[in-house]
């Protein structure tokens, strides 16, 4: 068998669902990254959606979009903010896109008349969907597998994962195994029984883990380590214990090193590499657990019941908090709530309105803002809430009584009288959802001497999108005459991007979606610069 350049590392689930193995992947990531290696991350789902673009945050919490557009799995997410690697439409792997792709094969006639099967064709064109990042000359892939061991719906993708295991050869291609090891507070006990019965699952297909990372809520003693070593068939030193961090996820990177991870995936693959400490971790562990302060942020959204709906909001504040050194407490603030009764804003020393779609709660969101304006409380405004921001503005500063966006005409049974927001012209014939959707990495051209020019020190700063509808640039005249910055503006095809208030301790709002680029050891410019304005202001 000829040799692999690219060496592959699968990690899969067992026992129950929602043991973070996005988190655990993605440190096992910064941990190769910090050995000098180059790696690319991939998300398998295997749920029939075609991508979770369409799919409620009740369901799957937010949907993470990457700079070339796709709309992804919150899991890019955690890759990205821990690798600090961005990640693309390859990334990301569903089993309706799998199904869709082949259909469409078979209906054009591809496969020659012949009968189409799971195998070979699904795992197939799984295993060429992964295969294909090999053209990035990366050292090492890592593939995550959405659910759990013993799913129906994942069978056929841990059979590809075993089947590219084989392909590659077994000094190529490296098994780990994420699991929960339960306490039973009432016997006093810890139970490896499930373990031993998901590995022996995987076992089944015919996948020998060559690690285990095993969850749990408190410490494991050797002599459980023995017993999962002896009837999982992994080396002892390869019973990885995860216990449950009292601080911040972003201790994980520091559990694994500590226990070894990096040494043993490196051992497998033969691949020498110098150890190398996690100093920039090290220093954000040690700053997470002595914070100067704490500072509240309210977060005003329609789904502020929900931790995974705004996911990347709320670790883009937990940075800007790093970033001085103070806690961030968060206070979800339901937007209806604020239509009755603003004054629960008077708690917080800063507020963020969050992108989103629908009506629902869109009253508050502007009141918020109006309350945030008025009151001179630091305000950050995404996607939506610079909508909101420039309604409230249009309304309340320039006197256009009725301003509203477009997008909730049908719904609300009118046609706005000033729509300071709508689609842009050249989109309105595009009916097809989705169609008129501007998705992923856009330009923005900033004005100086603004606060977004301040925060971003640049004057050409790329972001990235998820949203149909635009500030009208038939009220732009009427909204700066009344006091508004345009601060930032898309040098393509002319619409703001960004706006501020003068004579305000720090008033931004933003198109587009900027808690998508921010990491831990590396604060987005715009929350960084908000927690600063909120802890002077608090």
């Amino acid at each position: 068998m000829g040799q692999y350049m690219t060496k592959y590392l699968f990690i899969t689930g067992g026992v129950v669902s929602s043991l973070g193995k996005g988190i655990t992947a993605a440190s096992i990531g910064r941990l190769l990254i910090n050995r000098g290696l180059s790696i690319r991350m991939v998300k398998v789902d295997p749920y029939l959606n075609v991508d979770p673009g369409t799919m409620s945050p009740y369901q799957h919490g937010e949907v993470y979009v990457t700079d070339d557009g796709a709309e992804t799995d919150l899991d890019l997410g955690h890759y990205e903010r821990y690798t600090g690697q961005p990640t693309s439409q390859k990334s990301n792997i569903t089993a309706g896109r799998i199904y869709w792709d082949v259909l469409h094969k078979e209906r054009r006639g591809d496969y020659l008349g012949g009968t189409v099967q799971m195998i070979p064709h699904i795992s197939n064109e799984i295993k060429e969907r992964i295969r294909a990042i090999e053209a990035e000359n990366p050292d090492i892939i890592l593939i995550e597998l959405g659910g759990t061991v013993g799913d129906i719906e994942g069978l056929i993708f841990l059979e590809a994962l075993r089947q590219l295991g084989a392909d590659v050869g077994r000094e190529n291609a490296m098994y780990i195994h994420l699991t929960y090891v339960p306490y039973i507070k009432a016997a006093g006990e810890v139970k490896t029984k499930p373990t031993q019965q998901s590995v022996a699952k995987l076992r089944e297909i015919g996948i020998l883990p060559h690690i285990l990372v095993c969850r749990t809520e408190v410490d494991l003693t050797d002599e459980h380590i023995d017993k999962l070593s002896l009837f999982c068939n992994v080396p002892k030193e390869c019973v990885i214990v995860e216990k449950d961090v009292e601080t911040s996820i972003y201790e994980i990177p520091l559990v694994l090193v500590e226990q070894g991870v990096d040494e043993q995936i490196l051992n497998h693959f033969r691949i020498a590499r110098p150890t190398r400490p996690l100093k920039d971790w090290q220093k954000l562990i040690s700053v997470i657990k002595n914070p100067k302060g704490t500072i509240k942020i309210g977060v005003v959204g329609k789904y502020s019941e929900l931790q995974d709906a705004y996911k990347s909001i709320y670790e883009a504040l937990y940075h800007g908090g790093y970033a001085a050194a103070h806690e961030v407490e968060i206070v979800k603030i339901a937007a209806e709530d604020i239509e009755e009764n603003p004054a629960v804003l008077d708690s917080v020393s800063g507020i963020l309105i969050p992108g989103g779609f629908g009506s629902r709660g869109m009253e508050g969101k502007i009141r918020a803002a109006q309350y945030a304006r008025e009151n001179g409380i630091p305000f950050l405004g995404i996607c939506l809430g610079l909508q909101c921001a420039v309604i409230e503005f249009a309304r309340n500063v320039c006197g256009l009584k009725g301003a509203h966006t477009t997008e909730f005409d049908e719904e609300r049974g009118v046609t706005t009288e000033h729509p300071v927001v709508c689609l842009l012209e050249e989109q309105r014939e595009v009916t097809e959802k989705g169609g008129t959707m501007r998705l992923g990495a856009c330009p923005c051209v900033l004005e100086k001497e603004t606060k977004a020019f301040e925060a971003y020190g640049e004057k050409k700063i790329s972001e990235r999108h998820r949203h149909r509808y635009e500030v009208n640039n038939n009220y732009r005249e009427q909204l700066e005459k009344g006091g508004l910055i345009i601060s930032g503006t898309n040098p393509d095809i002319g619409v703001v991007e960004m706006i501020e208030l003068p004579d305000h301790p720090w008033f931004v709002a933003t198109q587009a979606h900027p808690e998508f680029k921010s990491q831990p050891v590396l604060p987005h410019p715009l929350f960084r610069d908000f927690i600063a304005a909120a802890i002077r202001n608090s």
